[in-house]
């Protein structure tokens, strides 16, 4: 009998496996995609969609970057790009958390809005596009606001964490939580034309200085708006860093902040 390694290695075409074959494999051995995915990388073989990827990410990296789990609290505008790159890039498990519903003034700039949408759940909403973008991926939607008190239930057993909250007492939060657990976090936030990104392990006091001057109240993107660009290129980075923490690969963004000023195409690095 034929078996599921036997099967791909005759369908392959070099070491690429076309997502025709994956479909058929799953099919015919009674599997889910992402079990299939699984059993590509593992015979040493690669899903024909990463194949751009491998000139900087080897297939043993594409196989660990399918057996993470990363959580991302929220699903708006930076949670939307940062949600539907990871995808992308073949991380396995995602985990997508926000309580909130699609409103006309998400239009502008929110990746899973449309008017269609209105009303919607966000997380549901991105649970249809994550099917659509890659269905191999494992996406798990919470409609749920993430604070101290459900935080640790959300969290543990993840690889990596992704801010995408909209408030700084949530962001807080989210680092005291993940610090408990010894998770690293990805903290990314965004107003008018200018964002900063920065990288915090276990035990770093990154969010603290941060916020050092912080009194409470709404955030600055209150007061300057968010416009479509600005949350991508945050977004971007932020998964760029996600993707260096689970391969264990480059600098990290680690006592270190990156601000991004796009209205006069300024970046700056500063220490924390």
């Amino acid at each position: 009998m034929t078996t599921l390694q036997d099967f791909l290695k005759t369908q392959a075409s070099g070491e690429l496996i076309s997502w025709q074959t994956q479909q058929e494999a799953a099919k015919r051995f009674v599997l889910s995609l992402a079990d299939v995915e699984r059993a590509i990388l593992e015979t040493g073989l690669l899903p024909a969609r990463y194949q751009r990827n491998q000139q900087m990410i080897s297939t043993p990296q594409q196989l660990q970057l399918l057996r993470s789990r990363v959580v991302v609290i929220g699903a708006g505008g930076l949670g939307g790009y940062i949600l539907e790159q990871l995808a992308r890039l073949g991380v396995g498990q995602i985990d997508a958390i926000d309580d909130d519903v699609f409103e006309e003034n998400n239009l502008n700039r929110q990746l899973f809005s449309s008017p269609a949408n209105l009303g919607r759940v966000k997380v549901e909403v991105a649970a249809e596009r994550i099917a659509e973008v890659n269905p191999a991926v494992v996406f798990q939607p919470t409609r749920a606001r993430f604070d101290k008190c459900n935080g640790a239930a959300l969290l543990r057993g993840a690889d990596c964490v992704v801010d995408a909250v909209d408030n700084v007492t949530a962001r807080l939060e989210l680092g005291e939580v993940c610090n408990s657990l010894g998770i690293p976090l990805v903290h990314g936030a965004i107003a008018g034309w200018y964002g900063h990104v920065a990288t915090i392990f276990p035990g770093e006091q990154s969010l603290q200085t941060i916020y050092r001057h912080w009194t409470g109240g709404k955030g600055i993107e209150q007061q300057l708006g968010n416009p479509a660009f600005t949350p991508a290129v945050a977004a971007s980075l932020q998964v760029a860093e996600v993707c260096k923490v689970l391969l264990g690969q480059g600098r990290l963004l680690r006592n270190r902040q990156i601000n991004i000023n796009l209205l006069d195409m300024e970046i700056e690095e500063i220490p924390l």
